[in-house]
C-alpha cells in the first residue's frame, strides 16, 4: 500500500433522496475502512429514509421505495456506524462539501453527537480537480486505467475513490503520502461549518453570506445579538446552527 497511515481512513459514500443537506435523507450507505496494515472493512446499508425517494434520484442510484421499505431507519443504524468510523479519519470523493455534511446532519436528527474535530478529512475530488478537473468516472479510468462499472452503487463508488487516492499518491508526489500532507495540500483541514456559512480568516470565524459577508461571527452576535435568533430559525442545516450556537457560548464564556 502507497498510502502511509497512521490510523484507519474510512471512505464514505452515502446515496440519497436529493442533494438538499436540510431535507433530504439517506437511502444507501457504504464505508470502506482501511487500516494502517493494509486490510479492508467494509460496511454497506440500505436506508429507510422515511419519505419518498424521488424518481428522479432513484434514477440515478437505482434505489427505490420498494428496495428500502424493509430497510432500518438511520435512528436504528446510527451508533452501529458511529462505532464504525469513530477512530477513523475520513475520506471520500466530494464528501466534505456532501457526504460528510449530509452524515452529520442526520446524526444531530436523531440525538447522536457525532464530532469530525480532531480527524482529517481527505477529499479526493479537491485532489484531482486540483490536478486533472474531471468526474469520478473519468478519475477512475485516468488514474486506474479501468472502467468504473456500477457507478453510484454506493461501495463501488467508495472502492473506486480508494483506488483513485492510492493513485494519485503514486502520481502527485507532491501531495505527500500521509492524510496529514494531503488534506494539508487540498487546504480543507480549517472547515468550520460544511455549508461553508462561515469561513476561517487568520484562526477567526466570519461570516461568508448575506449583509454581514466578510464580518467576524464574534463581532455580529455582539452588536446584533438578533441575527443568532434569526439564523436559529431559518432554513439553516443543523451543523451551520451548532456551529454558530458554540461560538455564541464560547464568546458569552469569555465575557464571564
Amino acid at each position: 500500500m502507497k498510502l502511509q497511515l497512521s490510523r484507519p481512513l474510512a471512505f464514505i459514500d452515502l446515496e440519497t433522496t436529493g442533494v438538499n443537506i436540510s431535507i433530504d435523507r439517506i437511502v444507501e450507505i457504504a464505508i470502506v475502512k482501511i487500516n494502517p496494515d493494509g486490510t479492508k472493512q467494509v460496511k454497506r446499508k440500505l436506508i429507510n429514509p422515511l419519505m419518498p425517494i424521488p424518481k428522479s434520484s432513484s434514477d440515478i442510484h437505482g434505489i427505490t421505495d420498494e428496495m428500502v421499505k424493509e430497510a432500518p431507519s438511520f435512528k436504528q443504524v446510527a451508533n452501529e456506524i458511529k462505532q464504525f468510523i469513530d477512530q477513523c479519519d475520513l475520506g471520500g470523493y466530494n464528501s466534505n462539501r456532501f457526504d460528510i455534511p449530509m452524515l452529520i446532519e442526520e446524526f444531530l436528527r436523531v440525538g447522536i453527537e457525532f464530532s469530525v474535530d480532531g480527524k482529517k478529512l481527505v477529499d479526493v475530488q479537491k485532489v484531482f480537480h486540483m490536478m486533472e478537473q474531471r468526474t469520478l468516472s473519468a478519475a477512475y479510468k485516468f488514474y486506474c486505467q479501468k472502467t468504473l462499472e456500477g457507478a453510484h452503487s454506493a461501495e463501488i463508488d467508495a472502492t473506486a475513490t480508494w483506488e483513485v487516492l492510492e493513485a494519485q499518491v503514486e502520481r502527485y508526489p507532491q501531495i505527500g503520502d500521509t492524510v496529514d500532507s494531503i488534506v494539508k495540500f487540498t487546504g480543507e483541514d480549517d472547515i468550520v461549518d460544511f455549508a461553508r456559512r462561515f469561513i476561517k480568516e487568520n484562526g477567526v470565524e466570519i461570516f461568508n453570506f448575506g449583509k454581514h459577508k466578510g464580518k467576524a461571527v464574534v463581532q455580529v452576535l455582539k452588536e446584533e445579538p438578533q441575527y443568532y435568533d434569526w439564523m436559529m430559525k431559518g432554513d439553516f442545516p443543523m451543523n451551520t446552527k451548532q456551529k454558530l450556537t458554540e461560538i455564541l457560548n464560547r464568546t458569552l464564556l469569555k465575557k464571564g
